[in-house]
């Protein structure tokens, strides 16, 4: 994901404003609202979306991935079972 970044708008110094206010100012809560909508819009036509086939792949890797790790903590709580019947009792 790549954040896009402004460049600030040079400040002018304090008595020779032209004595607006800046354009954010101005906006009111339906502007802001619209305005972000449209930031959201434009973003996610940068995003690059995977393929039918590069979904499947990673779904797949990430399915297999968590039943390992399943695996592999069940075991872990079997024989930590064993270890602590066998000690207590």
């Amino acid at each position: 994901m790549t954040d896009s970044v402004e460049t600030p708008e040079p400040r002018e110094p304090r008595g020779e404003g032209t004595g607006r206010r800046g354009r954010r100012a101005k906006r009111g809560p339906l502007g802001r609202l619209a305005l972000f909508y449209r930031q959201v819009i434009a973003e996610l036509r940068k995003v690059v979306w995977p393929s039918r086939r590069q979904l499947t792949t990673y779904t797949t890797a990430v399915i297999v991935f968590v039943v390992v790790v399943i695996l592999i903590l069940t075991v872990l709580d079997w024989g930590f079972s064993r270890v602590v019947e066998y000690v207590f009792g």
